[in-house]
């Protein structure tokens, strides 16, 4: 395993970003196969549990009341329900099951309640993930005291962009939460979003805000912007491919013992470009059709993609031995996990 660092500057960084492709992605492979195992993905589901009137106001999000098309609110989902599509995503592949609420912080109420999904969660012998947006000291000791094993909270840009991306919120609060969860004893996952108009300094600024944490995010998801209509960063022009690839490179030499995770935006990505991810380090993705409100890409299409690249599911069961081993049956879209059934 690599050692880790913890006093990235901006300049050295830089000019990781700089090198040309071919040795930047060099460098990075190098690096995963060292600290990884190589030819494996990491598979997650994601589940919207609680979608839409979320007060914040970031402007890539279409579940806040701030859009101009807001996604309809919806009340916390059955914990039945939850059980249902936790068994379905761990029988399609998933070893980490994340659970995602549209909420700023939650009301003590709602953390009763969603305790007894990552209870649900790991009696399925499955990872939790819960992102429920802020959280109080005590709240993220409670969470721990449950079990959960991943808190995700995205710093989403650098510190000094952030304030062109969401007003109603600091850099500080999204920092006092990580504290807050590592502090508690949950690993932590954070990442960002390319494409939300940011400069590359921007994007190796985030990174520095990561890597120089003082333990790493054992996973960083980083997302590709999904344009969202009715929000304010809807039509922003796209980030350049190979700058996307380049991200995931500097990432994986920047945080070797990380899992660097394919997270939004992949479903536009053509099977070239995910595979130059995965050589650049990424070794993560989120499993099904779904990412909260954003379209992701579908679970045969990403297995028909492992085949072709000799890419294995990373896990110990015989449920992954056999979804490795054999072709998974075509699946329609009437059985999308996310055809949720909500209670009042």
């Amino acid at each position: 395993m690599s050692n880790m660092r913890n006093d990235w500057k901006l300049k050295e960084v830089l000019e990781l970003f700089d090198k040309p492709f071919n040795e930047l992605l060099f460098d990075a492979h190098d690096t995963h196969i060292k600290n990884h195992k190589k030819d494996m993905v990491q598979v997650c589901t994601l589940l919207s549990i609680k979608t839409g009137g979320c007060p914040e106001d970031c402007g890539y999000c279409s579940q806040s009341i701030h859009s101009e098309e807001p996604i309809e609110a919806t009340p916390l989902m059955s914990l039945e329900e939850v059980k249902k599509q936790a068994k379905l995503a761990r029988d399609q592949g998933s070893t980490r099951f994340c659970m995602g609420a549209a909420w700023r912080r939650p009301s003590n109420k709602n953390i009763d309640r969603v305790i007894k999904m990552i209870d649900a969660v790991h009696e399925l012998g499955m990872e939790s993930c819960v992102t429920l947006g802020m959280l109080s000291e005590d709240q993220a000791v409670r969470l721990s005291k449950s079990g959960l094993n991943y808190y995700n909270h995205n710093l989403d840009t650098s510190r000094e962009y952030y304030t062109k991306v969401i007003s109603t919120r600091n850099y500080q609060d999204r920092l006092n939460t990580l504290k807050y969860v590592r502090e508690s004893g949950i690993k932590v996952c954070s990442g960002g979003i390319l494409g939300l108009g940011e400069s590359r300094d921007d994007r190796a600024k985030l990174l520095i805000e990561l890597a120089n944490l003082e333990h790493h995010p054992e996973s960083v998801p980083i997302n590709m912007l999904v344009q969202m209509e009715g929000t304010r960063l809807y039509d922003n022009k796209k980030i350049d491919e190979l700058e996307f690839v380049r991200t995931i490179a500097t990432t994986r030499i920047m945080m070797p013992n990380t899992y660097v995770r394919l997270s939004a935006g992949r479903e536009s990505m053509d099977e070239s470009m995910q595979a130059l991810c995965f050589y650049a380090g990424a070794n993560s993705v989120f499993y099904g059709e779904e990412l909260l409100t954003a379209p992701n890409v579908e679970v045969e299409k990403d297995r028909q993609l492992f085949n072709k690249l000799g890419m294995k599911i990373e896990g110990d069961n015989d449920q992954i031995d056999k979804l490795n081993n054999s072709k998974l049956p075509k699946i329609e879209k009437k059985q999308n996990i996310y055809n949720l059934k909500l209670i009042n």
